[in-house]
């Protein structure tokens, strides 16, 4: 099954995305990511899940709400309202980076609705740590912005490193943030709610919430979501565990025992 459908919320149409076969999976992306974009990782998904992905706010071929701003909060009641426009009561939920801040919102909310929680190289915010400020980078000129972001999603992609290391300088490549002339005014407005919404995340003093199982995740050398945070999310959730891949903000793509890993977590063999 690939049904790519909408529904109505609060007077916007939110877009998503359902495919596979097999158990439940909510699953949140990251920053500016869209169902297009997150094609690979959702055909792969679909191998051993019925999942679910929406286009976020702006994002996509969603639409902006009336009220053009969002919380995070905001974001995990769509996919809360999601569920509700399928009929789901229960899933395993899966957030990546900002869809991992996302994740965190939804699992202290929506404890009773979360079978097992996975979440990926993000932050708890607060006195737990936060992600890098993003926004900050914003005023930056474009080549100047992605060449600082190379350096954060994996803090060992040193111009030295990237030369000697072809593998290093494929991941770096994928990671580079495309100009911005080239989006739509929607588009640059839904990654500013993003950014907004990411800058006042916090999750820290409810994460004592969560009730599910939990796999929390994150590369050792990720300068977007350090380790010390992943290491914070899992002192406050009960059923918690911890994994560390050789990688950074991309560590899917860097450590093959990463995406195993995760799959046998969220089929609940281990």
């Amino acid at each position: 099954m690939n049904d790519v459908s909408s529904f109505f919320r609060e007077g916007f149409e939110i877009f998503y995305d359902r495919r596979g076969v097999g158990p439940r999976l909510l699953y949140f992306s990251g920053s500016g990511a869209t169902i297009e974009g997150s094609e690979p990782l959702l055909a792969l998904l679909a191998l051993n899940f019925e999942v679910i992905c929406l286009d976020q706010r702006g994002l996509g071929r969603t639409g902006i709400p009336p009220s053009q701003h969002a919380t995070m909060a905001d974001y995990a009641d769509d996919g809360a309202a999601l569920l509700d426009h399928l009929g789901w009561n229960e899933t395993a939920v899966l957030g990546i980076s900002f869809g991992g801040m996302v994740a965190q919102e939804f699992a202290v909310n929506f404890p009773a609705r979360v079978s097992r929680l996975a979440l990926l190289c993000t932050s708890p915010g607060g006195e737990g740590g936060s992600s890098f400020p993003l926004h900050s980078l914003l005023d930056l000129e474009v080549e100047e912005r992605a060449e600082f972001l190379t350096t954060l999603w994996d803090r060992r992609f040193t111009p030295e490193y990237l030369a000697e290391n072809a593998a290093a300088r494929e991941v770096a490549a994928f990671s580079r943030d495309p100009d911005g002339a080239h989006k739509d005014e929607r588009t640059l407005a839904g990654e500013a709610l993003q950014l907004y919404a990411r800058s006042f995340h916090d999750t820290w003093d409810r994460l004592d919430r969560i009730t599910a199982p939990t796999l929390v995740a994150a590369g050792l050398y990720d300068g977007v979501a350090p380790v010390e945070n992943s290491t914070a999310l899992c002192s406050r959730i009960v059923r918690s565990e911890l994994a560390l891949y050789e990688g950074g903000h991309l560590f899917l793509l860097q450590d093959r025992r990463a995406w195993g890993d995760l799959t046998r977590f969220l089929l609940g063999e281990r």
